[in-house]
């Protein structure tokens, strides 16, 4: 299986119509942008679209996403009601959330068209781009990444990708239009770090020389890419048109960071975290990373978060009083085993409890008189309907707040999937942003109604 790339990538092989050209030449010209470091990831504006996507914004209220995938996903007899519609009987694992039944929707007989290929369909969770276990597959723009080139410069951050136990340069939710992964950030105290704490005048005026050495760089970057524009042929000239875009949003993105580096950061009571040292401590990681959500949209630093729970990546796990015998993947495999489907139900329950704790903190925030549950929506699913058996269909999600009609199970054919990327649209027009399209989408969620 390919492995997906984790630097900007170099368009493939260039066929000239005219004369070859140098690879030296071509790497004299792209090398130095390889070499840039990795930068805030400061989002472009885009001019009459973020314009249009704030006078759309319903009430002219901010809209925030959180995405969570768990990459093992829950059992699905633990977590699918068995009844439809608006007075459906509460299932196992959503009896935990009973508290919040009226904000939340629960779905079943959902899935990616297209998307298979067992673990690796955990970098497609926000992209829906097909067959991601298939030799030179590439991904597409992440739904959190889209929400961020539209009004990510907005905000301070216009996106943060958040991980638990992640298999770094392997899985990410969120990658760019180029199809690039992201990392995912795992230490809480270095998201706190970046959100609240001011670097002394000295740091500030570093990380801006910084900025402006990017700048020259690209400048460099793009004089010389005019220079093998004339020197290749019409599909190459395509090829290298795309890529330099994406350089000049870079130049955007940087302008952006920039500006914020002068701009002081918010104040808040919450003390820096302490990041556990074990990856044992999973469900602590995870409780850590809700609370660094939490904080980011109550500052309004960002309003557009990713959060991989790698549970593919874990070793036996520790929480409350429980100790589970074997690594979170294995017991994933329980081949009906008593022991492990019921170390796998304490597990399930313990993430329905720490999304509980998340709803309610959310619901007591207020932002201009509104729960911030109300302004946030929350996704939460995975890419395996069954991780026992790998499959990518009937797949677990659940969505809360965000401003809709909720307290339903919304359930389609568990054979003949519904598009899960309909979701993702609705959830793009609540943002305010003017599109009736994204990957596999076929329109909006059928039944899902803003409130």
């Amino acid at each position: 299986m390919s492995q997906p790339a984790i630097s900007p990538p170099v368009p493939g092989p260039f066929v000239s119509t005219t004369r070859p050209i140098s690879r030296r030449k071509f790497l004299r010209a792209t090398g130095i942008l390889m070499s840039l470091p990795l930068l805030e990831a400061m989002s472009p504006v885009y001019g009459a679209v973020a314009e249009r996507a704030v006078k759309t914004a319903p009430g002219g209220k901010p809209r925030r996403l959180l995405a969570i995938c768990n990459n093992l996903g829950l059992l699905p007899d633990q977590f699918f009601p068995k009844e439809s519609g608006r007075g459906y009987t509460l299932s196992p694992y959503l009896e935990v959330l009973a508290e919040h039944r009226d904000q939340f929707t629960v779905f079943s007989g959902v899935s990616h068209p297209d998307v298979d290929g067992g673990h690796p369909a955990d970098n497609c969770f926000l992209t829906a781009a097909p067959h991601p276990g298939s030799g030179g597959f590439r991904n597409t723009i992440s739904l959190d990444q889209y929400i961020a080139e539209r009004i990510g410069y907005l905000t301070r951050f216009p996106s943060l990708t958040l991980g638990v136990n992640v298999q770094q340069g392997q899985r990410s939710l969120s990658w760019t239009g180029s199809g690039v992964l992201i990392p995912c950030e795992e230490k809480a105290s270095e998201v706190f770090t970046r959100m609240f704490l001011q670097g002394t005048r000295t740091e500030i005026a570093a990380q801006v020389r910084k900025l402006d050495l990017g700048q020259s760089i690209l400048d460099a970057v793009a004089g010389q890419a005019k220079e093998l524009q004339r020197n290749v042929g019409a599909r190459d000239r395509d090829r290298l048109d795309q890529y330099f875009t994406s350089v000049r949003d870079l130049e955007q993105r940087m302008q952006m960071s920039r500006e914020w580096e002068y701009k002081p950061k918010p104040k808040v009571t919450a003390p820096m975290p302490l990041d556990p040292a074990s990856p044992k401590a999973y469900m602590d990681k995870v409780s850590l990373m809700y609370d660094m959500a939490r904080l980011a949209f109550e500052t309004d630093s960002t309003r557009s978060i990713s959060l991989l729970l790698d549970s593919v990546n874990s070793p036996a796990i520790e929480f409350g009083n429980i100790k589970t015998d074997e690594g979170y993947h294995n017991l994933s495999h329980h081949g009906k085993s008593a022991k492990k489907l019921a170390q796998l139900e304490a597990i399930d329950h313990y993430h329905m409890k720490l999304l509980a704790k998340l709803f309610a903190e959310l619901m007591s925030v207020r932002e201009n008189g509104e729960p911030l549950l109300d302004r946030t929506m929350i996704l939460y699913g995975s890419n395996l309907g069954n991780a026992n058996t790998h499959v990518t269909t009937n797949l677990p999600t659940l969505f809360a707040g965000g401003g809709f009609k909720h307290g339903q199970h919304l359930a389609f054919d568990t054979e003949h999937n519904y598009p899960l990327p309909n979701l993702f649209v609705s959830m793009l027009q609540r943002m305010g942003i003017d599109t009736d399209r994204f990957a596999s989408a076929t329109g909006v969620m059928r039944g899902l109604e803003m409130a």
